[in-house]
């Protein structure tokens, strides 16, 4: 059996949110293992709380732009080793240029195209520097890209939303549409755009955890319990069935639906990216 210490109670307390004896319980079932401790401890119904977003060992920034006609866009993180220096406006200086410099450069392709830049930069500062990733985006067909940066450059998001008019982009509720999209996005932090795309190994594992919290019932009873918390899974992780963030009453794709009527055209959810800085 293996010997769980306090430093893994502590981890697993942090990352869950239950308490510490809990916690050693559900590591010495699991023999240690804190992926099956994590899976003990939702089958005894007990709250997971998120993993802290501040759970990170990397510093620096995430930057993006978008063309002024809506048909582009491009985000990058560059990471630096404090956070002193990220809040350094020569720092933040230095990413405004690396993100021009990531234009026409392949997705993830920012650290090879930029080294010389970079190495000089190590040598100004003394601290290393990367250029983690880099991503950009050209509308598929006729619709729009928007992207919002929060938190001074701690969270990122690119979304790509389709349409039928090419002159609907301009529009003032759809250019507010979307500007409320990507604060949707960076608030609630959707795993996809609709349930279809969520895997079918990740449902069979939902509705075993959701079956085991409710053992012992008559089976139609337990079908309908699990049924139940599938679709409260699917309202979480799925960004068109989320609650909108600016009002609760509305799903995503219920506010698309109203955009679209006010603007006489149809939008849709194409793609959409979220990155946390160091994730």
């Amino acid at each position: 059996m293996s010997t769980i210490t306090a430093s893994m109670v502590k981890e697993l307390r942090e990352e869950t949110g239950v308490g510490m004896m809990e916690c050693k319980k559900a590591l010495v079932q699991a023999d240690g293992d804190k992926a099956e401790a994590i899976k003990i401890l939702r089958e005894a119904g007990m709250a997971i709380a998120a993993k802290k977003a501040s759970r990170t060992a990397k510093q620096g920034i995430i930057a993006a732009c978008v063309a002024d006609d809506a048909s582009s866009g491009r985000m990058i993180e560059i990471n630096c080793e404090t956070d002193f220096v990220a809040k350094n406006e020569g720092f933040k200086a230095f990413v405004a240029e690396m993100l021009a410099d990531a234009e026409g450069v392949a997705d993830d392709g920012l650290a090879a195209a930029a080294k010389a830049k970079v190495d000089a930069k190590i040598a100004e500062i003394g601290e290393n520097i990367v250029a983690r990733r880099n991503m950009t985006w050209t509308v598929q067909g006729t619709g729009a890209i928007a992207a919002y940066v929060h938190l001074g450059g701690k969270l990122g998001v690119m979304v790509e939303v389709g349409c039928n008019d090419a002159a609907s982009v301009a529009k003032p509720e759809v250019k507010a549409m979307l500007s409320d999209l990507t604060l949707h996005i960076t608030a609630v932090a959707p795993v996809c755009i609709r349930r279809e795309e969520v895997p079918a190994e990740t449902i069979a594992a939902e509705s075993d955890i959701y079956r085991k919290q409710v053992e012992g019932k008559p089976a139609n009873i337990i079908d309908k319990i699990v049924a139940g918390k599938l679709e409260k899974f699917y309202s979480q992780v799925c960004l068109l069935e989320q609650a909108f963030v600016k009002d609760q009453d509305k799903t995503v794709a219920q506010v698309l639906a109203e955009t679209g009527k006010a603007a006489g055209d149809e939008f849709t959810v194409r793609r959409f990216v979220r990155w946390q800085l160091g994730a």
